[in-house]
């Protein structure tokens, strides 16, 4: 099996990264953070006319998905670039309604499917595993700013009517809080279940591909840095130790490019695991890498790296963490 891109995959990559290099993204990140969300909206607005959101949405409502493959592309690029929102959460949203449709339950994809794949409306998403269902409701990614946030509990789909207190994680840029109980109900059924089985998948596969692109730009600032900083007169890139750390973080982060792409072929939940456990704990090392490398000067908010640095630690955590992984990819029915 080839996991090598199309030359339409690689264009594809090219004029995101092209697209984000000259939006500004650090800009748009730091605002987002800092309680403006309007220059990441125009951001939003942006991949959406790239393609970006349609790719999980099926024909049927106006997409042109679901297609794995390329989305994993454009997530590895959203990574690169630290693009803020519930990126991934829309997406999940996206596949969860498109999964209803397909098992018998059209209407809220009628409802909803159409503006997410357009880009006119953002949406998060929560979903309860089925031992925590009676218990507290997890929390939402940027539940604030989503147009609409969907709860799933058990067999059932709500549309919250609101959200608790805004918490902030360990990256400004990752608002938590807990979707409000009641609101509409959407569905409810086995459907629903099924249908939050395969968003989770996805929402695992494509905060996997934004590890690696977490990892990719934290790599590459960090080689940059290490060319220019200098000790003794000499590059600290010259030195042995810092050539073996970054190689250590190269090899880290190729190994897992094949396992995410991979995954994205084949979408099964071991595959997906695996995928997610690799590239999240290669990105973090990447974080570590960097953050060693930089020194004293790699703690301070004004240097855009800590956008990136901030982001690794929860994307690994985010939708599976490194022990739900390893589980999973135990499991032999995975």
């Amino acid at each position: 099996m080839s996991f090598l891109p199309t030359d339409e995959q690689r264009a594809f990559a090219r004029s995101l990264d092209a697209m984000l290099t000259a939006a500004d993204t650090p800009a748009a990140v730091r605002a987002w953070a800092g309680g403006d969300p309007d220059p990441g909206r125009a951001l939003w607005g942006r991949l959406a006319e790239a393609g970006v959101f349609a790719l999980a949405v099926p024909e049927a409502y106006e997409g042109v998905g679901p297609l794995p493959v390329e989305l994993t592309h454009a997530f590895v690029e959203l990574g690169r670039h630290a693009v803020p929102g519930p990126v991934v959460e829309t997406v999940a949203t996206a596949v969860l309604l498109g999964e209803l449709a397909r098992l018998g339950e059209p209407g809220p994809a009628k409802r909803l499917l159409p503006a997410l794949a357009a880009g006119e409306r953002t949406a998060t998403l929560a979903v309860a595993r089925a031992e925590a269902v009676r218990h507290a409701v997890p929390y939402a990614l940027d539940a604030d700013r989503a147009d609409a946030v969907l709860v799933v509990r058990g067999e059932e789909l709500w549309r919250a009517p609101g959200h608790g207190p805004v918490r902030v994680s360990a990256d400004p840029a990752r608002r938590l809080a807990r979707p409000a109980p009641g609101g509409e109900l959407l569905a409810e059924g086995p459907a629903v279940a099924a249908a939050a089985g395969q968003a989770r998948r996805w929402a695992t596969l494509a905060t996997a591909a934004q590890s690696l692109g977490v990892g990719l730009a934290l790599l590459d600032r960090t080689v940059a840095y290490a060319r220019q900083r200098t000790q003794f007169g000499t590059p600290i890139g010259a030195f042995q130790a810092v050539k073996h750390r970054l190689a250590d973080t190269l090899l880290a982060l190729e190994f897992a490019r094949p396992l995410l792409f991979g995954a994205a072929v084949t979408l099964t939940a071991g595959d997906v695991a695996a995928a997610k456990v690799t590239t999240g704990e290669a990105g973090y090392a990447a974080a570590r890498t960097a953050l060693q490398i930089h020194g004293a000067v790699g703690y301070t908010e004004e240097l855009d790296l800590s956008l990136w640095l901030r982001k690794a630690r929860p994307l690994r955590d985010a939708w599976g963490d490194p022990a739900a992984c390893r589980a999973t990819v135990l499991d032999p029915r995975s």
